[in-house]
């Protein structure tokens, strides 16, 4: 698993790149739309902003979805501690204390985007394993994971879904709340390989992989 360090760009360029739409294409989503445009009603749980054209998506075919925002709340100045030997990190446990709050096997679907890829290393797996216990059996999982290939200065986006195979992503960048205060982007963490992977599912029934033209590996994974 290959790390990059931080660094944060300039509010201008922030404020640009996030007012920026682009589309992609999808086939892992065009897979999952065959379980969203099934007649059966579904819990689905977005992991990002709230996204007015996922909601109009899934309500219209008579679905529940929930949006949680993990990655805003990583940032959160309070998470922040020291471990054993000294070195700074995150606290894994105040943060499912306090995010992720919903009973078990609630979800027949995780719409997980790229949230490993940009999410502090303290929080993945905790966050993979309590998405396992929300899922019910034989629910799906979405994610997203950049290639080698991507470069540490990959954008993070929020994905909409447009239909189809079909995904709008907006940029989208973070600020310490203050009014007024520059925002940075968000920075890719890590370049997970396929055993990476692997190992962050381990506890799933199966696992598909697909490869995108963007420099995105794309994976569906099963409860």
């Amino acid at each position: 698993m290959k790390f990059f360090g931080s660094s944060d760009s300039t509010a201008q360029d922030a404020a640009a790149a996030q007012r920026a739409k682009l589309t992609r294409r999808s086939s892992s989503l065009a897979q999952l739309i065959k379980s969203l445009d099934s007649e059966e009603t579904l819990c689905i749980l977005d992991l990002g902003s709230t996204s007015p054209a996922n909601i109009r998506y899934c309500t219209e075919r008579g679905h529940k979805i929930y949006s949680d925002d993990l990655l805003i709340s990583s940032t959160d100045p309070s998470l922040a501690i020291k471990d054993e030997a000294g070195k700074p990190t995150l606290d894994s446990k105040r943060f499912l204390e306090e995010n992720l709050v919903y009973p078990g096997a609630q979800f027949d679907i995780v719409l997980c985007w790229n949230l490993p890829d940009y999410l502090d290393e303290s929080l993945v797996k905790p966050v993979i394993g309590r998405l396992w216990s929300l899922l019910k059996p034989g629910g799906m999982l979405l994610a997203f994971f950049h290639t080698q290939e991507a470069g540490p200065d990959a954008p993070c986006y929020r994905y909409h879904i447009m239909g189809g195979d079909t995904l709008e992503m907006q940029h989208i960048a973070r600020g310490d709340g203050k009014k007024g205060s520059p925002a940075s982007k968000f920075r890719l963490q890590r370049v997970f390989n396929n055993r990476n992977i692997e190992n962050l599912f381990r506890d799933f029934a199966s696992i598909k992989f697909f490869l995108a033209r963007d420099n995105v590996r794309e994976v569906l994974v099963v409860r």
